[in-house]
């Protein structure tokens, strides 16, 4: 089965230029144009666009996808290394997050027991 881009977009729910930026990034080809008519998607095509998408909830950026596409046939080592620098990356963005999250908390903290209305002890905290 094959689609024009409208149809992609709107099965896929992402917009035209989203497809139009793939194939400018090189990620999906594009589609022979015909005489007359639309250019036509065909299902190979879809799919890749789904994985691309997926890739990108799970946090990986356009250079890791393009990365993992060109890995499609190579040994599963090589595509496991990627995810393990991946998970890496992630485990410490959570670190950062937590301390971010414990500073908050602290600043909250001051914040609640401050008696002096005059002036706040998190906008104290941020000034130099």
């Amino acid at each position: 089965m094959t689609r024009t881009i409208s149809k992609v977009a709107k099965e896929l729910l992402i917009n035209i230029e989203t497809i139009r930026f793939y194939e400018r990034k090189g990620l999906i080809e594009q589609p022979v144009k015909p005489e007359t008519g639309f250019r036509h998607y065909p299902d190979k095509t879809v799919d890749r666009i789904r994985f691309i998408k997926r890739s990108q909830e799970l946090g990986f950026t356009l250079d890791e996808i393009a990365l993992l596409l060109s890995l499609e046939e190579s040994p599963c080592h090589k595509v496991q290394a990627l995810a393990e620098h991946k998970l890496e990356t992630v485990q410490a963005k959570i670190k950062d997050l937590k301390r971010l999250q414990q500073a908050l908390v602290n600043m909250l903290e001051q914040c609640a027991k401050n008696d002096d209305k005059t002036h706040c002890p998190i906008i104290d905290s941020l000034q130099p």
